[in-house]
């Protein structure tokens, strides 16, 4: 592209009756634009072909910041970041009353927030209301981010009522208006895939605590939903029933879904995590990857808490 340049403007000082005098003259003029005009144009044809690589950063699943919540005037959330990227599994961890599940049920829009701000898939939650009368103003929103939010309960909440098939199938009928076959199929593929497939016509009284959260996890599989939360996923049942709802947890984890975890099982957290976060006190302490988290901790508080909590 240069050289064919170059000569147009070698044809410009012809048409004039002017050609370049080699050492200067009234045609000097043109050959340094020339020359000029070459420099500026710069990189030669092969030069030109090369490609930049354009990388585009990748947009969280969930994206929490300066997170503020209180109740009255008790503080629970004290400016949180956190995010949560497609396919990770994020653990937050930390004593009781450190702002744990006040933090994943703000998340999912179950609880509003003074201050910050939240965004699902890129998307920021429209806010109505300042400090203490902030609320969600879209509800059209909060519905589709809900049921791409689907939350796992310490407390079970399947509808007594109802059998364990029926659980699974309500809210993907319901909320979302799928076909009864179609959610039906997929609630028996997911039913099998927590373990209790035979369990599909018996009520939830009929089953055991750890039968029971599976259910649960079922149900919110059911949803289809971009992540799933999970709050205290283990902490009502006994240690035998609480490896059967670990089991799970771990295999979901191996599929490459994206999950928000709080629990106070630190074995499941180091195994199944790709980030983990430590609260103390409504801020986050230390965060990092488990094998940092775990196996050197820098807070002393995160120390002192691993100590106390921490099994072989």
């Amino acid at each position: 592209m240069c050289r064919l340049f170059t000569a147009e403007i070698w044809q410009f000082g012809c048409l004039y009756g002017r050609r370049p005098a080699p050492h200067g003259g009234p045609g000097h003029v043109i050959t340094r634009l020339r020359v000029a005009l070459v420099v500026v144009l710069g990189p030669t044809a092969p030069q030109a072909n090369k490609r930049r690589t354009i990388v585009t950063p990748k947009i969280p699943v969930i994206d929490i910041q300066n997170l503020h919540k209180s109740y009255g005037e008790l503080e629970v959330l004290r400016g949180v970041d956190i995010t949560a990227q497609k396919g990770t599994v994020v653990s937050l961890i930390g004593s009781s009353g450190s702002g744990k599940s006040t933090l994943l049920r703000c998340a999912n829009l179950l609880e509003n927030s003074q201050k910050g701000d939240i965004r699902f898939n890129g998307e920021a939650v429209v806010w109505a209301g300042n400090t203490h009368t902030r609320h969600p103003g879209d509800a059209s929103q909060v519905l589709r981010i809900r049921t791409n939010l689907s939350m796992v309960f310490q407390q079970f909440n399947l509808w007594a009522h109802m059998t364990i098939l029926q659980n699974v199938m309500e809210a993907p009928m319901t909320v979302l208006r799928r076909d009864r076959s179609e959610v039906e199929n997929a609630a028996r593929g997911y039913l099998d895939q927590v373990g209790i497939g035979d369990k599909c016509d018996a009520y939830p009284a009929q089953l055991s605590g750890g039968q029971q959260q599976r259910a649960a996890i079922a149900r919110a599989l059911c949803m289809e939903p971009e992540a799933l939360l999970f709050d205290e996923p283990t902490s009502a049942l006994d240690p035998e029933l609480e490896q059967e709802v670990v089991r799970v947890i771990k295999d979901l984890a191996s599929e490459g879904r994206t999950m928000m975890l709080v629990t106070h099982d630190m074995k499941m957290a180091r195994d199944v995590s790709d980030h983990v976060v430590f609260l103390h006190k409504g801020r986050i302490e230390e965060e990092g990857p488990p094998t940092a988290l775990f196996g050197a901790p820098k807070s002393e508080r995160l120390q002192g808490f691993l100590s106390s909590t921490m099994t072989t």
